[in-house]
């Protein structure tokens, strides 16, 4: 009896026919037959009259069925696929909502029981992201909630192809629709732009042709693609590593409790302890070779095929044409941005740029602090002098005075010394003299400033420097002869010994080990293994044409950093007590204190001196083992953690324009004092007054006390002795206060 009831109700409960045709799909043959007939018949109505809506339910419950038990029946199902591709394509303007978002999900579902392939499911779909213009009056919720389910298909079937191996045809077949997109002119190009950067900062897309997408996109005609595009370039390699730094956590590599004591970190600092934390996982961002995602970790500005010609199509385009006017200050500075990145990253030549950037260097400029950083990121030793020179000139005109503000003058210097640093014969002598004679001024901001560009020209050039801001180290190197010539035009300074190389000297030095100890010890001599397997044994890897490798010989071979990087980093961060010691400063100091100082700064220079003369020995009388190399990785790392630990910050290729003012003090507003003298009592109760608040748990005091002890306890205290020899009018008096005070109820 119950089978022929659970049989009664099969044509009307598709869900549990659906369920019982993937147990038994030869029992449940027949009633599958019928359903799908059913089928058949609602499709051809549609066909007929896509807009009828009154069999739309029972239409999209039988699609839905088809769909999860195709797979049972094969031959039946033969052209169901097509079918609702046809449908889906011919008639989606047609169509119900909720019709056509339950083909889609069904076509997903047919992608993923490999009845249709990926790239059949994605020539399906993809049309109909770009299907419905702006203007289309027909654009409401309906067709956002289409796009955006499309959108999310797109992205999860292109992350679980590439998921493991990846599926280059099909990335291939999909960047070529982006392609086509972007060619159409409109602003349907965006949708390329969005797919693009959401694949890129999940690394499914790494290679040149994806950053050859958004290099159409930012060279497009429309706004909102062009700056989507721009955009890319300067955000998208920080969303992705902040996306890959979220979804792992291996810390492999780095002991935190060694790093804390070498570092004498307080036991009981919850404040330095998570800014080593942050420290460390900085480091190993830039730093870990050995990471464990898949992806190339190239970022997107340095996989430009063409990068000159891509600069200066931009500056051509958005900023130096009649098209220029379509663009507001805040995306002309955008472009500024990125045009200054790609010039600086790639040491291009365009010198338009500088002359454009005149016109927008004055203090009332709205946000001229970006203009001006990058007007410094434009900046490098191969452009001529005579280009960069009249920015200079302009900034020093307009920002550097006795009569503007600290903050103007401070972030005029340094835009200047960071342009120098970069391009360091783009200054006059007289004029670097004078910027340097603010180094007295009454702003710790502009002193600082100046003092930073003082000693930037005692490393490359102390010779333009006046006698007394040269310092006794580098006017010793003048004195013998050991700085000669100084930075030339075209000519870049290369490296000559290997970074952090110091660092293992003085190590050996401290351990009490000597240059040729070691050298015979076949332990030093030893690689793991496991480090090194995959580089001898294993099968072979696919190498992509279009793609660029980092190839070394050896995974620890330490990498050579760029001399202009470094110099950039050392001149940014503040001035050591050996390079103030300036002459005008001695002059200033007390006779008692003049030898202490000197014999402070010749005992840095000899340290100067033998650390040159130990690494100098090391490179000649000794070969760096494996170990070696080992430990001066380590002790790089360490290096590192230490200089993110305190106030220095790298600065590589982006100079960031909230740092060029600097540290400047001003008065407080009233309000202003008032929300600091506010901030951080919110949960400061026990401060308070506690009137009005006897709920609060709190000591008894002692009068209260004194109420619950023994009268015999009491009796011999003055209190109760005078009360007994009280006369009949102070009882009265007593009385009368007590009686007052209970109708007062305390008060």
């Amino acid at each position: 009896m119950a089978k022929r009831r659970r049989a009664a109700m099969l044509p009307t409960n598709i869900i549990l026919l659906q369920n019982l045709v993937r147990r038994d799909p030869e029992v449940y043959h027949d009633e599958f037959a019928q359903q799908y007939s059913h089928y058949l018949s609602l499709r051809d109505i549609f066909l007929m009259n896509p807009s009828a809506s009154d069999k739309g339910i029972e239409f999209g419950e039988l699609i839905g069925f088809v769909s999860a038990v195709c797979g049972c029946y094969p031959q039946e199902t033969a052209t169901f696929p097509d079918d609702l591709k046809q449908l889906i394509l011919e008639n989606h303007r047609d169509l119900s909502p909720e019709l056509r978002e339950k083909i889609i999900q069904c076509l997903t579902m047919l992608r993923n029981k490999d009845v249709i392939s990926a790239e059949s499911l994605i020539q399906t779909i993809f049309p109909l992201l770009t299907a419905y213009s702006a203007s289309n009056s027909t654009t409401g919720q309906h067709v956002k909630a289409l796009r955006h389910q499309i959108y999310s298909t797109l992205i999860s079937l292109l992350k679980s192809v590439n998921t493991g191996t990846k599926s280059q045809k099909l990335n291939r077949s999909t960047q070529a629709l982006l392609f086509n997109l972007l060619e159409q002119r409109d602003n349907q190009g965006l949708w390329a732009t969005k797919l693009t950067r959401e694949l890129w900062r999940r690394g499914i897309w790494d290679d040149s042709r994806t950053v050859e997408i958004m290099t159409q996109a930012a060279l497009h005609p429309d706004v909102k693609v062009a700056v989507a595009g721009a955009k890319f370039f300067l955000g998208a390699d920080k969303e992705r590593e902040e996306n890959f730094d979220d979804n792992s956590s291996d810390e492999d590599g780095f002991d935190m409790g060694a790093m804390k004591h070498k570092m004498q970190v307080n036991k009981k600092s919850k404040k330095k302890s998570k800014k080593l934390e942050q420290a460390v996982k900085t480091l190993k961002k830039k730093n870990n070779s050995k990471s464990s995602t898949t992806y190339l970790n190239f970022s997107a500005i340095h996989l430009l095929r063409d990068p000159q010609g891509f600069a200066e199509q931009l500056f051509d385009n958005h900023l130096n044409s009649k098209h220029a006017n379509k663009f507001d200050l805040d995306q002309k500075i955008m472009f500024m941005n990125l045009i200054s990145r790609l010039i600086g990253t790639h040491k291009l030549t365009v010198l338009g740029i500088y002359t454009f950037f005149l016109k927008y260097l004055t203090p009332k400029q709205r946000n001229v602090t970006q203009i001006m950083a990058a007007s410094a990121q434009a900046s490098h030793d191969l452009v001529p002098p005579e280009s960069i020179s009249p920015v200079i000139r302009k900034i020093a005109d307009e920002f550097v005075s006795d009569g503007v503000a600290a903050e103007v003058a401070s972030a005029g210097i340094n835009t200047i010394r960071e342009i120098l640093t970069r391009a360091p014969l783009a200054i006059e002598k007289d004029l670097l003299q004078d910027l340097t004679e603010y180094k007295g001024s009454k702003s710790k901001a502009v002193m600082m400033a100046a003092r930073s560009l003082i000693s930037l020209y005692r490393e490359v050039a102390p010779e333009m420097l006046q006698r007394k801001d040269r310092g006794k180290t580098a006017s010793m190197e003048l004195q013998h002869g050991e700085k000669k010539g100084g930075p030339q035009y075209g000519v870049e300074q290369t490296v000559r010994s290997i970074p952090g190389l110091e660092l293992l000297a003085k190590w050996r030095k401290e351990q009490g080990l000597g240059n040729e100890d070691g050298e015979d010890d076949e332990a030093n001599w030893e690689v793991d293994e496991e480090d090194n397997a995959s580089d001898i044994e294993g099968d072979w890897v696919t190498v992509d044409s279009d793609k660029e490798y980092d190839v070394s010989d050896s995974d620890d071979e330490p990498v050579e950093e760029d001399k202009n990087e470094k110099d950039d980093n050392d001149n940014d961060n503040e001035v050591s007590d050996l390079e103030l010691s300036s002459d005008d400063e001695e002059e200033d100091e007390e006779e008692s204190e003049r030898p202490a100082k000197k014999a402070k700064i010749d005992t840095a220079a000899e340290e100067t001196v033998d650390a040159e003369k130990a690494m100098a020995e090391m490179l000649s009388s000794r070969i760096l083992t494996p170990a070696d190399f080992a430990k001066l990785e380590e002790l790089r790392t360490q290096a590192g953690v230490e200089k993110l630990m305190g106030s220095r910050q790298a600065n590589e290729e982006e100079v960031d324009s909230t740092t060029l003012v600097g540290k400047v003090k001003y008065k407080q507003l009233r309000e202003e004092r008032i929300a600091q003298a506010k901030e951080g009592r919110e949960e400061r109760d026990k401060f308070g007054s506690r009137r009005g608040k006897r709920d609060a748990p709190h000591s008894t005091t002692n009068k209260e006390k004194a109420r619950k002890k023994n009268f015999v306890m009491m009796i011999h205290k003055k209190a109760v002795q005078g009360k007994q020899k009280l006369s009949l009018r102070d009882r009265q008096k007593v009385l009368k206060a007590h009686i007052t005070k209970q109708k007062k109820k305390g008060y």
